[in-house]
């Protein structure tokens, strides 16, 4: 008969400890994939990121993953937003980064985001801690969650608020790839901040901006004329209300394009003539915007909204997604 001594005896039993030790972990894995957070490791995974002012290393850093979503997290929502808005836009800042990452060859992020100190300075000491917290909060309880079409990442869009409906992908850019970014009512849009704003441009300023498309720029003559008020036509609106097709002069453009030209909130817009008192006898065009953002994909403004009526991530989602499925990504390491 074989017999075990003592030092055999603690030997058998720390390798049984360390067994049961790991076991949940090993098991964890098996069956939901390794976390790229590294929360299941209890260690921080970490990420590049470009950043502009790190010199030393080409303009590339190291971020932690979960500071890295919070600090895009917090650019695009103030603190007092519903817990259950933030944890929708976390997954849709989540499954944007997976779907950049599978495309790109160098792995590196680009998204602007908020460090922990620049949150610090802007909030204050006192305030940091418990907003912080929130953000983080929405990130590990979502934990990996993304949105799926099919077996691939979701396009995930979003801005701050609608002009009354979200646009349709099919409209906006003229393709079917999108189904699940369609037109969905947004009537607590209209009570947004900021929600329609007026700008005053003359001709002359429009023309400038504008330099890059108009046919008149090509046109020696024509240009040296410039612009009159009569010269803005919106010819075509989409279903949502934005601007789909406007003219210039003898130039026609699309509503995203003057929008971008012009740097203005939003591409549901509309023209009425106007004078400055800067702008002596020059014709001015009053330009009135309603919404902030493309249009396109999430209103920020109403998931807000939905999420204070009670509303889950998930309803929050599927409302302005339908048709995506939300999934645990299992293959998230592949990534980086």
């Amino acid at each position: 008969m074989r017999r075990y001594t003592v030092k055999q005896k603690l030997k058998s039993a720390a390798a049984f400890l360390i067994i049961l030790i790991f076991l949940p972990y090993v098991v964890s894995v098996f069956v939901n994939g390794v976390d790229v957070t590294g929360n299941n490791s209890g260690s921080p995974f970490y990420i590049r990121v470009r950043v502009p002012d790190n010199e030393e290393a080409d303009g590339v850093g190291e971020v932690e993953w979960t500071e890295y979503l919070a600090g895009i997290l917090a650019e695009e929502m103030p603190k007092d937003s519903e817990e259950e808005a933030l944890k929708a836009q976390a997954v849709l800042i989540r499954t944007q980064i997976y779907r950049e990452l599978e495309e790109s060859e160098d792995k590196i992020l680009e998204e602007n985001y908020l460090t922990a100190e620049e949150l610090r300075k802007r909030w204050g000491a006192e305030e940091f801690d418990t907003a912080y917290k929130k953000y983080v909060r929405a990130i590990e309880e979502t934990d990996d969650t993304v949105l799926l079409y099919g077996d691939t990442y979701a396009w995930t869009p979003f801005h701050q608020s609608s002009a009354g409906m979200t646009r349709s992908a099919a409209e906006a850019m003229g393709t079917d790839q999108y189904p699940y970014v369609a037109v969905r009512e947004c009537p607590f849009d209209k009570k947004a901040e900021d929600e329609i704003q007026v700008f005053t441009f003359t001709c002359s300023e429009i023309q400038k901006l504008c330099r890059d498309f108009l046919v008149a720029v090509a046109d020696g003559d024509r240009a040296a004329m410039g612009y009159s008020f009569e010269d803005f036509e919106i010819t075509k609106y989409d279903s949502a209300g934005y601007v789909s097709e406007m003219r210039i002069g003898e130039t026609v453009c699309t509503g995203d394009q003057f929008r971008d030209a012009l740097s203005l909130p939003s591409g549901a817009f509309s023209f009425s003539e106007a004078e400055t008192a800067d702008s002596g006898d020059e014709n001015a065009v009053k330009i009135t915007t309603t919404g902030k953002g493309h249009g396109l994909g999430m209103s920020l403004w109403t998931a807000r909204q939905m999420a204070a009526e009670g509303k889950t991530y998930e309803e929050i989602l599927s409302f302005f997604f339908e048709g995506t499925e939300l999934r645990k990504d299992i293959q998230e390491t592949e990534l980086f």
